[in-house]
């Protein structure tokens, strides 16, 4: 019996994640010592990584625990870094019908990773963007149990350079998407202003307004502005 459209979406989104894994188990591994170091234990641990499933969240948390800040910073700080997810929640309602339960769950395994993905590979799959959330979520995890159970004896990622492997992941997916010579312009002025402008703001804050920048680029240019082929 040949699969359904959907699971066939699923095990794509899910599959499309894996070149991804070796970059999140060394970080997963490491989140879990840096907050059983902070004074968290192993369940504590590990709910952060169930429950808020959010790399750079998590570490800026346990960092702010272990300095003692209160309740406030906590929570401030780790809405900023997250201020980004506002703009991939508008891309995915406006290009991906999601209702009910998928819904929530959707937003709940939504991460930097399986949006650069869905939207390379899964635009308008709502169970292809599930799939790759889930991927993700097993192996981060898993790699969180790991660390914390290995706390003493696991090395640093970024002393061995594991902390390139992400942006390169990111410029692998962007550059399929890069089509003509309004998307080229509109890359690079992210980029360049997202660059500039994280001297002077939250990272959040950055983010979204280096997107707000180069949407406004984007818009400017003129439609069909093609490079040649």
């Amino acid at each position: 019996m040949s699969a359904s459209p959907a699971s066939s979406g699923f095990g794509a989104g899910f599959r499309a994640m894996v070149p991804l894994w070796i970059g999140v188990v060394p970080f997963g591994a490491a989140y879990a010592v840096t907050a059983r170091t902070a004074g968290l234990d192993l369940v504590e641990t590990q709910l952060m990584s169930l429950l808020v499933f959010a790399g750079g969240s998590q570490f800026a948390a346990v960092g702010l625990i272990a300095a003692g800040a209160g309740p406030w910073t906590l929570v401030s700080t780790t809405f900023l870094i997250n201020l980004r997810h506002l703009l991939y929640g508008v891309v995915v309602a406006a290009t991906t019908e999601l209702r009910g339960v998928r819904r929530a769950v959707a937003a709940h395994l939504l991460t930097d990773e399986a949006f650069g993905v869905h939207v390379a590979h899964g635009r308008g799959r709502p169970a292809f963007l599930i799939g790759a959330g889930l991927s993700l979520f097993v192996v981060w995890n898993a790699a969180t149990l790991v660390g914390s159970l290995l706390a003493r004896s696991l090395p640093d990622p970024q002393a061995i350079g594991l902390d390139i492997v992400f942006p390169l992941a990111f410029v692998a997916l962007l550059v399929p998407l890069v089509r003509d010579r309004r998307t080229l312009a509109v890359a690079v002025i992210a980029g360049l202003g997202a660059w500039g402008l994280a001297a002077i703001l939250e990272p959040g804050a950055t983010l979204l307004a280096a997107a707000a920048l180069a949407a406004g680029v984007g818009a400017a240019l003129p439609a069909g502005t093609r490079a040649a082929r």
